[in-house]
C-alpha cells in the first residue's frame, strides 16, 4: 500500500450532504482513513446549525462516531476551509452547489450526476481511467469537479474492463437487478418492492448506455474522444438491500475463448491504495455465483464479482456481474479518486 508522505498530519476534508444515505456512507468509511480526516460537514439549512447527532437518522453498521456525533452542520452554501469536498448531495441541489465550491478553490469529488457528462469534468474509475483526470486543468476555475459514474454503470464496466482490454467490445446488452439501497432512504415503500420487481428505474438506463461511453474514450489534446461501443441496458428494482447483480451479453472485437476471459478476470490488479481492492475483480467458478447475500461485500465491497461465463446465441459471450452500490458504485468509488488525485500529485492540497 502507498502512504500518503504526510500522513502524521492527515488531509482535512469535508463532506456535502451528510445526513444522506451516501453522506453517511462517506462518515462510515472515512471515520479511520489513513490520510483523510472529516473537519467539516454540510447539508440543507434545515438541518444547519445543528448537531449532526441530532439530525442525522444514522442507518451505518455500529454507532455514529463520537467525533463526528459532536460536530456541528453547516449549511452546503456556506464558506468551507477544507481543500477536498466529497459531495453526496441530491442532484436536485448538487449542481449549483458543486459549481460554487470550485468556484471557491475547492477540489470536489462528486458522487452526484450533475457534472458527469461535461466535457472537462472527468468520469473516472481509476483502475480504467486515472489519465481522464488530466481534464481538471481544462476547468475555468481555481478549483475542480471530479466524479465517479452512476453505482451501476462503475460494476458493470469494471467487470468489462479486462475484455475490453484483451479483446475489445463492441456491443453489450445489460440487465440490472438493483438494490433499494441504491434509491437511498427510505427508498421504495415496502409495499411496493416487497414480492415485487420494478422494472423502471428513472434515468438509470441512460446513464448505462452513455456513461461508459466517455469512461472508455481515449483522451486526445485535452478532450475525450468517446468510445464507439453500443449499450443496450434495462434496469430493475429488486427486493435486496445491498448489492446491484447484472446480466451482461457482449461482443467481441477479437475471437476469444473461455479460458481466455477467465483467465484476463482474475489477473487484475490492486492500486494499492487504502481503498483498493486487493483484487479488482474476483472470478467464481460456481456458476450459482455472485449472489449479493454472499457476495457484496467481497474484499471491503470494493470489488466486482463476476460468474457464469458462457456462450451467447445472440452476442458472443454472457455472464453474471455484482458490485456493492453504495460503496464500490458510490462512496467509496469517490474516496478512491481522491487517494488517486494525492498519489499522483494532480492537486495542491497545502
Amino acid at each position: 500500500m502507498h502512504t500518503y508522505k504526510n500522513s502524521v498530519n492527515k488531509i482535512k476534508v469535508g463532506i456535502l450532504g451528510c445526513t444522506g444515505a451516501v453522506g453517511q456512507k462517506f462518515i462510515y468509511l472515512l471515520q479511520n482513513h489513513p490520510w483523510f480526516e472529516i473537519s467539516e460537514i454540510g447539508a440543507s439549512e434545515v438541518s444547519a446549525g445543528n448537531l449532526y447527532s441530532e439530525r442525522v437518522n444514522w442507518k451505518e453498521e455500529g454507532e455514529i462516531p463520537v467525533r463526528l456525533g459532536e460536530m456541528t452542520i453547516k449549511n452546503c452554501n456556506a464558506k468551507f476551509e477544507s481543500k477536498i469536498l466529497f459531495s453526496a448531495l441530491n442532484s436536485s441541489v448538487a449542481g449549483e452547489i458543486e459549481q460554487q465550491k470550485a468556484n471557491d478553490g475547492h477540489i470536489i469529488i462528486s458522487n452526484s450526476r450533475n457534472h458527469r457528462m461535461n466535457n472537462v469534468v472527468p468520469l473516472v474509475i481509476p483502475e480504467i481511467n486515472g489519465e481522464h483526470l488530466s481534464l481538471i486543468k481544462s476547468q475555468p476555475t481555481p478549483g475542480a469537479i471530479i466524479t465517479n459514474p452512476n453505482c451501476s454503470t462503475i460494476t458493470m464496466c469494471i467487470a468489462l474492463y479486462p475484455v475490453i482490454q484483451k479483446f475489445g467490445v463492441e456491443k453489450i446488452i445489460v440487465t440490472t437487478m438493483q438494490a433499494i439501497s441504491g434509491a437511498g432512504y427510505p427508498g421504495v415503500p415496502s409495499m411496493d418492492i416487497l414480492g415485487n420487481v420494478i422494472p423502471h428505474i428513472i434515468g438509470e438506463e441512460d446513464k448505462l448506455e452513455t456513461e461508459p461511453k466517455k469512461i472508455f474514450g481515449k483522451l486526445q489534446n485535452d478532450k475525450i474522444e468517446y468510445a464507439a461501443m453500443q449499450v443496450s441496458a434495462s434496469c430493475n428494482r429488486v427486493p435486496v438491500y445491498n448489492g446491484h447483480t447484472m446480466s451482461i451479453s457482449f461482443k467481441t472485437d477479437f475471437p476469444a475463448e473461455r479460458e481466455e476471459i477467465i483467465h484476463e478476470l482474475e489477473n487484475t490488479n490492486s492500486l494499492g491504495l487504502p481503498s483498493s481492492p486487493d483484487s479488482l475483480i474476483y472470478y467464481s467458478h460456481d456458476p450459482l455465483r455472485p449472489q449479493p447475500l454472499r457476495d457484496v461485500n467481497t474484499d471491503k465491497g470494493m470489488a466486482v464479482t463476476v460468474g457464469n461465463l458462457r456462450k451467447c446465441n445472440i452476442l458472443d459471450w454472457k455472464f453474471t456481474a455484482l458490485g456493492h452500490n453504495t460503496i464500490r458504485g458510490a462512496a467509496g468509488a469517490a474516496i478512491l479518486n481522491a487517494e488517486y488525485l494525492i498519489e499522483k500529485n494532480l492537486i495542491d492540497i497545502e
